[in-house]
C-alpha cells in the first residue's frame, strides 16, 4: 500500500493545532513528568533512617550509655525522648510520636560485667509492618555488632592482648547503588511510569476527540487512507514522548543527581519500542470507546495494575506465582528492567535483548490490533 507523506504530515499538523488550541493538555505535557518526578522522588522512599525513639534507661553504668551511642550514631534512631516509664513509652507510640522504644533494665551493666547475657527491650510500633521490619533489622544489627565488640575485648583480655587469627571477617560491596539510596530506584522506574501514563491517556482520547466533535465522519470520505490516519495520529504523540522522556532524564539526572552509566542512545531505542506499544493500547481504546470519559476511565483501569504489577514500587519475587505469571503480560515490567540496566548498571544490548523482542512483538501486534478494530468500525 502505497502511503501519502503530504497527507500523513496534514494529519499531523492538524493534532498538533488540537493540542495547542487545549491547555489542558498541554499542561498534561509539560507539568505531570515534573511534578511525578518530585512527588514520587522525595515521598516514595524505601529508606527508613532517623526513627524517632523513645530511651527508658534504668541503668545507671557506663555500658548502657556506650549501647544507646551506638543506637544515635548509626544515624537510624533519633533518640528524641527519654522517658521514666514504660507508660511513658507507651503513650509517646500510641500519640504517633516515636515508632520505637528502647528499655534497659537496671541490671544490665553489672550482667555485662559478669559475663552474663544482658537483654534489652526494643518496643516497635508495627501499625506499618515494612518500616517496623526495619526497624527491628536495623537494630538488630546495631546490637550485634556491639555486643561482637564486647565479646572481641573479653577474649582480648583473657589471652592476655595477644591477637587471635581465624575470625570471620566479612567485608560488603554494593555494587550500582552503593549507598542503597531508594531515589536511584525510583527514578528510573518513573520514566517508565511517565512515558506509559502520558501516551496511553493522550492517545485514548484521539479518536474519541474525533468522534465527539463530529470531524470523524469528515476524514472519513476525504482521500486519505486508514493507515496514513492512523500514522498522523501516532507521530505527535511519539513526539510528545520524547520530550517528556528527556524532560524526566533531565530532572533525574541533575535535579536528583541519578547518573546515566549506559548508552544514551539505546535507552531511546528501547523507548520508541515502549511507546509504540503504549500507543497501540491507547488507539485501541479510543477505538472501543464512545466518550472520552468511557477512554479516561479505562486508560485508569489499565494504568493501576501496570503500576503495581510490573515491579515499580513492589518485589515481582515476593508476588504470589499467579500474580507473577500475569505480570509477564505487561511490557512495562521489561521496559524497567531495561531502564535500571541501561541507567544504573550500564549494560548493553546483549544483555537485553530478550527485552528488546518482547517490546517489539508486544509494539507491533497491538498497534496491528488497534488498526484492525479501527478499520471495523469506519470501514
Amino acid at each position: 500500500m502505497k502511503l501519502n507523506f503530504r497527507r500523513i504530515i496534514a494529519i499531523i499538523n492538524k493534532e498538533f493545532i488540537q493540542i495547542r488550541r487545549d491547555p489542558r493538555t498541554i499542561a498534561l505535557i509539560l507539568m505531570m513528568p515534573i511534578m511525578q518526578l518530585l512527588l514520587f522522588g522525595y515521598a516514595v522512599s524505601n529508606n527508613v533512617d532517623h526513627v524517632p525513639t523513645a530511651v527508658l534507661n534504668l541503668d545507671i553504668g557506663s555500658q548502657s550509655r556506650k549501647l544507646l551511642s551506638s543506637f544515635s550514631n548509626s544515624q537510624y534512631f533519633d533518640l528524641d525522648y527519654y522517658v521514666k516509664s514504660i507508660d511513658d513509652v507507651q503513650k509517646l507510640v500510641d500519640k504517633g510520636a516515636v515508632k520505637a522504644g528502647i528499655i534497659i533494665p537496671p541490671d544490665y551493666s553489672e550482667n555485662i560485667a559478669r559475663g552474663k547475657t544482658a537483654q534489652i527491650q526494643l518496643v516497635v510500633d508495627g501499625t506499618d509492618p515494612t518500616t517496623a521490619q526495619v526497624i527491628l533489622s536495623s537494630a538488630g544489627s546495631i546490637t550485634q555488632v556491639y555486643s561482637t565488640e564486647i565479646v572481641s575485648q573479653k577474649i582480648q583480655t583473657l589471652t592476655q592482648g595477644r591477637k587471635l587469627s581465624g575470625v570471620l571477617d566479612i567485608r560488603p560491596r554494593v555494587w550500582y547503588n552503593p549507598d542503597m539510596d531508594s531515589v536511584y530506584f525510583n527514578i528510573p522506574g518513573l520514566i517508565g511510569i511517565i512515558l506509559q501514563n502520558i501516551t496511553l491517556m493522550l492517545t485514548s482520547f484521539a479518536l474519541v476527540r474525533e468522534r465527539e466533535r463530529g470531524t470523524l465522519e469528515q476524514l472519513i470520505v476525504t482521500p486519505i487512507k486508514k493507515m496514513e490516519l492512523m500514522i498522523g495520529k501516532i507521530v505527535p504523540y511519539i513526539i510528545i514522548g520524547f520530550v517528556d522522556l528527556i524532560l524526566a532524564v533531565a530532572i533525574g539526572t541533575l535535579w536528583f543527581k541519578v547518573p546515566i552509566t549506559g548508552n544514551i542512545l539505546l535507552l531511546f531505542a528501547f523507548s520508541i519500542m515502549f511507546l509504540l506499544g503504549a500507543l497501540g493500547v491507547g488507539l485501541f481504546i479510543s477505538t472501543i470507546s464512545n466518550t472520552q470519559l468511557q477512554a479516561m476511565q479505562l486508560s485508569m483501569f489499565l494504568i493501576m495494575p501496570n503500576i503495581l504489577l510490573s515491579g515499580f514500587m513492589f518485589p515481582r519475587d515476593a508476588m504470589p506465582k499467579v500474580i507473577y505469571m500475569l505480570s509477564n503480560f505487561i511490557p512495562l515490567t521489561y521496559f524497567l528492567k531495561v531502564l535500571r540496566g541501561i541507567i544504573l548498571k550500564g549494560v548493553g544490548i546483549e544483555y537485553l535483548w530478550p527485552e528488546f523482542m518482547i517490546l517489539v512483538v508486544f509494539g507491533v501486534g497491538v498497534l496491528v490490533l488497534a488498526a484492525g478494530k479501527f478499520q471495523k468500525r469506519i470501514g
